[in-house]
């Protein structure tokens, strides 16, 4: 293996055995010795032949669908498991985050839980102590060291998991699974901070995620998996794409979208009927337009408010606005038997992905929430100059 090369996969597959029938107790075994069903397994192929290189220094991405066998691979890597077939090389010390936490005591303090998995790690009492302060600042936990780690929160317990293994391990190569997406926003960008001090000490970052924004802003190339195979290998933004594409690829490619789900409100409207102009938008598409019915019941004679709300795929809300934001001139009045219908026209400022949108009505009378509509539209951008951030505008640039 070359010398500027950390990490070397080839040929790997990995089968998994899963019987046809569960044996509940060791009773059973000896109840029925003779059941053929017992004795009955099926081949589960999590890994296909396979291979890459990651070159020292690199971040590098792995990236796929659920089940795809993106956390096995790192599992192979990080010698949890044993590959069937092929091999793995690795070039320098190794530290998986792949379930961080694993060995902390619940009953016992934080300190407690730092100087136990630091012994799990291999350092001695008086390595630990150089660097205990070091630890607790870097997880912003100075106040609850000595409370028991069962009253941490997941993302405390996380930030302290997390320190300890960063900090005491000093390694050459870090696996990472998308253990942080339970810490908050700052101690996420604390973390990706530290990872960009350890690339430019040409240390080797494996990153598994779902979150295509982080893989464009942090990976320097990323490979996609999908039934158990490589089918994409190339520069972390290429590959997120791709990954887009996967999902629209099995999208309907009707441009109606009718999708019943959950309502919820004091009642008194139904909203029906959601109708998009095109369920897969491009970057040049200004707008994404959508329609849908709103039915009074017999009985409201009512001044409404109307909103929406746009969220990606992970849920996180992304625009939202309403009838009285937009300073929208005409009242919005239900009358008994008579069917309003609304168009919304919004800015096409999206990137890459899928997209939902939930719509809701207000009674300006009473104040309540007649009906929220959660997910009633779904959509998906295909968009190639696409960027890390949330939106993607069109923004312009004159110098002189």
């Amino acid at each position: 293996m070359s010398s500027d090369i950390a990490i070397s996969v080839k040929n790997v597959s990995k089968n998994f055995k899963l019987p046809h029938e569960r044996v509940d107790s060791l009773k059973s075994v000896f109840v029925n010795p003779f059941n053929k069903n017992s004795r009955k397994y099926e081949s589960q192929h999590a890994l296909k032949d396979i291979s890459f290189d990651i070159k020292k220094g690199e971040f590098f991405g792995i990236v796929g669908r659920n089940g795809s066998g993106k956390s096995t691979l790192l599992k192979i890597i990080a010698g949890i498991y044993q590959p069937n077939e092929g091999s793995v090389t690795v070039n320098g010390r190794l530290v998986p985050f792949i379930e961080l936490g694993v060995g902390f005591n619940p009953e016992l303090t934080g300190r407690e839980n730092t100087y136990l998995n630091g012994a799990l790690m291999g350092f001695h009492v008086k390595e630990i102590d150089n660097k205990y302060k070091q630890i607790v600042e870097f997880a912003e936990l100075e106040k609850f060291m000595d409370q028991k780690l069962k009253n941490y929160s997941s993302g405390m317990q996380v930030r302290l998991a997390f320190s300890v293994a960063t900090i005491l391990a000093e390694s050459d190569i870090l696996l990472i699974d998308e253990v942080l997406a339970v810490g908050d926003a700052d101690f996420q960008k604390k973390c990706f901070s530290y990872f960009k001090k350890l690339k430019k000490n040409n240390k080797t970052v494996i990153f598994v995620s779902h979150d295509m924004g982080s893989v464009r802003e942090y990976c320097d190339r990323a490979i996609l998996i999908e039934d158990s195979e490589i089918i994409f290998s190339g520069k972390s933004d290429d590959t997120a794409k791709k990954y887009t594409q996967l999902f629209l690829n099995t999208n309907s490619t009707s441009d109606q979208v009718k999708e019943e789900l959950t309502k919820w409100g004091a009642g008194g409207v139904d909203m029906q009927d959601v109708s998009l102009t095109k369920s897969i938008y491009k970057k040049d598409d200004k707008f994404i337009s959508f329609s849908y019915d709103i039915i009074p019941d017999n009985n409201i004679n009512d001044e409404v408010l109307i909103g929406l709300v746009v969220k990606d795929e992970s849920g996180q809300l992304i625009c939202g606005t309403n009838s009285s934001i937009i300073e929208y001139t005409k009242k919005i009045i239900l009358k008994p038997g008579v069917k309003t219908k609304v168009s919304w026209k919004v800015p096409n400022i999206f990137n890459d992905g899928k997209f939902t949108v939930d719509i809701a009505v207000d009674s300006l009378n009473s104040g309540e929430l007649m009906q929220w509509w959660n997910e009633a539209a779904k959509f998906s951008v295909v968009n190639e100059q696409g960027t890390p951030y949330i939106v993607a505008p069109k923004i312009t640039l004159d110098v002189n």
